[in-house]
């Protein structure tokens, strides 16, 4: 396994012992700040062309095998569709995606790709099978359609998504139903982690992987505030609970890669003026303001990301 700290913010030069502890493990570090200034919320192509290609750089060798990638802030978490596109150039299998969050990142946006928009990117990956996503209670639920969500994979099939609790979403168009939901008039109703048990879940996704490959990408905002700070608002999830489920996939299936984001770090933009104003604009819309005890934030963060380098440096070994 090839461990890769990605600094495109300061979030995890802010935990040294975990950074410590990553070096200890022989790391690989790439500082690309630049790009992270950019590519913030979302980046163009040209911006993102620059991320591939440095982490291009630090593609593992054979020997390393699949590649574990803790990256900071969620407000990065386009940069898995990069992550994921390179984890199949080097295996060549089919793929179930796992991906845990808070938010379900289906919106439509172009040119380019936001944090919130990389599913859809992913999903256009021919060995992608499917995505599985699991934790949402965010109210990009209430009404996904108003808010740009690309629903025709949840139709078709290769998109399933678990609420951990959520109501029905009110929807215009017919979706029919699929194994995570069913439409009744004008609402998707969820099969959610909550109404199915936690047990009773870990039984429902595992008979859902229909690949021997998976790859992981984690968003801590899917956590309670007492296990992660982050840029987003969050959700209930516990991290006991997630790292049972990593390691219950683990022990069945091939991870070929994983990554991590949401570390809470202080946003700052690149770009020309109109670009630096319209994200902070998406900011005061999207994401809470709080305050934060800093010291506080690095010791749960760090806590967080101890707990899932043990459990994934294990299930990739």
């Amino acid at each position: 396994m090839q461990l890769l700290l990605l600094h495109l913010d300061d979030a995890l030069e802010l935990q040294p012992d975990f950074v410590h502890s990553c070096q200890m493990a022989g790391a690989h570090e790439v500082d690309d700040k630049d790009s992270g200034r950019a590519i913030r919320l979302w980046g163009r192509r040209p911006d993102l062309d620059t991320v591939w290609r440095n982490l291009a750089k630090a593609r593992p060798s054979t020997g390393e095998g699949a590649r574990l990638c803790f990256m900071g802030s969620g407000d990065f978490h386009h940069v898995t569709a990069l992550l994921l596109s390179q984890a199949l150039e080097n295996s060549r299998k089919a793929v179930t995606v796992i991906h845990i969050d808070n938010h379900p990142d289906w919106v439509h946006f172009d040119p380019g790709m936001h944090c919130g928009s990389w599913v859809n990117k992913a999903l256009e990956q021919p060995l992608v099978k499917k995505v599985i996503t699991l934790g949402v209670c965010s109210r990009d639920l209430r009404s996904p359609e108003r808010k740009g969500a690309n629903l025709v994979p949840l139709s078709d099939g290769r998109l399933e998504l678990y609420p951990y609790e959520h109501p029905p979403s009110k929807v215009k168009s017919h979706y029919g139903s699929g194994p995570s939901f069913s439409q009744i008039d004008g609402a998707l109703h969820w099969q959610s982690i909550s109404e199915l048990g936690e047990s009773n879940f870990l039984d429902r996704l595992l008979g859902r992987i229909q690949t021997e490959a998976v790859y992981v990408t984690i968003d801590k905002d899917a956590l309670s505030y007492a296990d992660a700070v982050t840029n987003w608002d969050q959700g209930r999830m516990r991290l006991p609970y997630v790292l049972w489920l990593l390691s219950e996939i683990g022990e069945r299936y091939h991870v070929i890669g994983a990554d991590v984001t949401g570390d809470y770090s202080t946003p700052c933009y690149g770009g020309d003026l109109y670009t630096r104003t319209i994200k902070k604009a998406e900011v005061l819309i999207d994401q809470p303001f709080r305050h934060h005890d800093m010291k506080a934030a690095r010791n749960i963060n760090s806590a967080a990301n101890h707990a899932l380098l043990e459990v994934l440096s294990e299930l990739m070994a």
